[in-house]
């Protein structure tokens, strides 16, 4: 090929100089000299058209390597990333249904032990005549319920003030018969404590409201459940443990989920009660103290025990802070507190005063003058049952529950 281009550069430059001694009457030797010179002026830039475009084409080549290199390196770290996620995601995986399958033995268990207990405590009461007659029948409408999952959980909510933005909500139980009407309270409440069932009770809403709180967690509901826990289940010394160990396991709930405790009950605590209460609060859980009938409540003891919220009915709240002379909370001040000056004092001392069954606007109006920062009441709305889906999801699986009651 190369020697086909030097004949035809050698013909045109032939035929050039020939041009020249014709036409341009040059002599024949300057003509031949224009002759070659035309020839290598030719081959000269064919020789540089050559060598110019294989180093375009060798440049190209090592673009495309290395192009095809850093492609091929993303690929390892792209293959090497989705091995560690895949790993990542088994691992927790794992890790989420073993938990599942713990907490879920703990829970077999303990409705095990509820359900011995509930037992016996019912057949010893009707043994020794302490129910009467009608009693028992609103007892065993009780059992029924435990039996079926016929329990509900509603909830009321803790408005902060003024906003009246949801803050909180309070778990209460509640019964329901085989027809869909609920037992009130007030009808098993008397019957069931002289029966020592309350603790029963309250350790079936206590597991149920961890629950939701769980969900409401992961659904970023950033609020939290006051949750009603009885003296019974702080001082069991067979129940307490495993409760405490379940807390542990849910202890990111902290937060989220606060013990409620009756104000006489706090006060009159037994040693086994404290323990429970500090245990509790070493693991990052609070306290709300709720029927307190006086603000004359000791706050370093209140700190001390971990207890962060009071709750008073909102008129004595009101009626005592308006009294010059009524009732203040003791702490390290010694000069007397005006009313206005209470819910300052309180929270010096990490606790927060809430007032509880606030009914009309007349009354949130005289709370707002005192900062009360929190209220709740049927005025910010009733206690609600969650919503179905949600009560499906915190159900105890069906196989649990009918170990619960298996004698009528």
């Amino acid at each position: 090929m190369i020697a086909l281009y030097f004949i035809i550069y050698a013909a045109i430059g032939a035929a050039s100089g020939w041009g020249l001694f014709t036409y341009a009457e040059i002599e024949l030797p300057l003509a031949a000299a224009g002759g070659a010179i035309i020839t290598a002026l030719l081959g000269q830039v064919h020789l540089f058209a050559v060598q110019g475009g294989g180093k375009s084409q060798d440049d190209r080549l090592d673009r495309l390597e290395s192009i095809a290199e850093e492609t091929h390196g993303r690929l390892n770290k792209t293959e090497a990333r989705t091995d560690a996620v895949e790993h990542t995601v088994k691992h927790e995986l794992t890790e989420r249904r073993d938990a599942l399958v713990t907490e879920m033995k703990q829970l077999e268990t303990l409705i095990d032990r509820l359900s011995l207990s509930f037992e016996t405590k019912l057949a010893s009461a009707g043994t020794i005549g302490e129910v009467a007659p009608q009693e028992d029948a609103i007892l065993r409408a009780v059992k029924g319920a435990l039996q079926e999952g016929r329990v509900d959980l509603h909830l009321q909510p803790i408005v902060s003030l003024p906003q009246r933005r949801v803050s909180f909500y309070e778990g209460f139980t509640r019964l329901r018969r085989q027809d869909g009407s609920l037992i009130l309270p007030a009808e098993f409440l008397d019957a069931a404590r002289r029966a020592n069932l309350m603790g029963i009770l309250d350790n079936m809403m206590l597991y149920r409201s961890v629950e939701v709180v769980r969900r409401l967690a992961a659904r970023d509901r950033r609020v939290g459940v006051f949750c009603n826990v009885s003296v019974h289940s702080l001082e069991d010394t067979h129940f307490f443990p495993m409760f405490l160990s379940h807390m542990e396991k849910n202890r990111d709930l902290a937060g989220a989920l606060i013990f409620e405790i009756r104000a006489d009950r706090f006060k009159a605590r037994s040693p086994a009660m404290r323990n429970a209460m500090d245990r509790l609060t070493a693991l990052g859980f609070r306290f709300s103290i709720d029927h307190a009938k006086t603000l004359a409540f000791d706050l370093p003891q209140l700190q001390d025990a971990g207890v962060r919220f009071v709750k008073i009915n909102g008129g004595e709240l009101i009626e005592q802070m308006r009294d010059p002379l009524g009732p203040r909370p003791g702490s390290s001040i010694n000069r007397s507190i005006s009313g206005e000056e209470v819910s300052a004092v309180c929270s010096r001392y990490g606790v927060t005063l809430i007032a509880e069954k606030i009914e009309e606007e007349a009354s949130v109006v005289e709370i707002l003058e005192y900062a009360i920062p929190y209220g709740q009441g049927h005025i910010f709305g009733a206690p609600r049952p969650i919503k179905s889906s949600l009560m499906q999801e915190t159900a105890p699986p069906p196989a649990l529950v009918k170990r619960l009651i298996a004698r009528g």
